[in-house]
């Protein structure tokens, strides 16, 4: 009887033996990277659609963070930067030393959008409700800062684009390599063109965003599919 018990219980620990816990987080790490640009993107737009004032060709998303409510974009800033972060680790599990520079730069831009958060964004033309409608011709230090670390998220993006085109080369991946480099120069172009031209580039900076999401879902994609199984891990 309890030889029985013994040989029943040998199949039980065969099976948690078999799974890879170290597997399983590395694909839990880069399934944040695919969720990431729609929880980011779905947060914002439903914002901008019930916020009074907000103009999509207007506005960038992070003025939300200004007036009531103003909160649940701080809150969008954050969280998203921290899934962010957590593929950049994810990015780093997969690809080792050969993309530790994509996974560094990832993470810095996941870093600058919770400094983001911290140093929120002035209200400009028209929003919130009450705030005089144009450009203002004096920026306050929150502002100044809340741009600087848009800025410094942007490029890093772009400069992790870059690196992951490499990367990318390296693994004979040329269809990726070519994505990645072409969502970092569009990155760049379209968040410094639109900066360039004030309101009237507005569409350029959403540019930025969607494609920077959009890569970063593909490359997180294929990293997860690129990741072992954690259910048919060896002995």
């Amino acid at each position: 009887m309890q030889s029985n018990q013994s040989a029943g219980a040998t199949p039980a620990r065969a099976n948690a033996a078999e799974f890879d816990r170290g597997a399983a987080i590395t694909r839990s790490l880069l399934g944040y990277g695919m969720l990431v640009g729609p929880f980011y993107l779905a947060i914002g737009v439903i914002q901008g659609l019930v916020r009074d004032g907000f103009d999509f060709k207007r506005h960038a998303l992070s003025v939300l963070a200004n007036g009531t409510g103003g909160w649940v974009q701080t809150a969008n800033l954050i969280l998203s930067g921290l899934m962010v972060i957590a593929a950049a680790v994810g990015f780093a599990r997969v690809l080792g030393r050969n993309g530790r520079w994509t996974s560094w730069f990832l993470a810095g831009f996941g870093a600058s959008m919770i400094a983001a958060a911290v140093f929120r964004a002035d209200p400009v033309d028209g929003f919130p409700v009450g705030t005089s409608l144009g450009y203002p011709m004096s920026i306050s230090t929150f502002g100044l800062l809340h741009y600087v670390c848009g800025t410094a998220g942007f490029v890093s993006l772009a400069v992790s684009c870059f690196f992951a085109a490499r990367a990318m080369s390296r693994r004979e991946q040329r269809s990726l390599a070519r994505l990645s480099f072409g969502a970092g120069l569009t990155v760049l172009i379209g968040f410094f063109g639109g900066a360039a031209l004030g309101g009237a580039g507005i569409l350029g900076i959403w540019i930025s965003v969607v494609v920077g999401w959009a890569w970063l879902a593909v490359l997180s994609r294929y990293l997860y599919r690129m990741s072992p199984d954690p259910n048919c891990a060896t002995s």
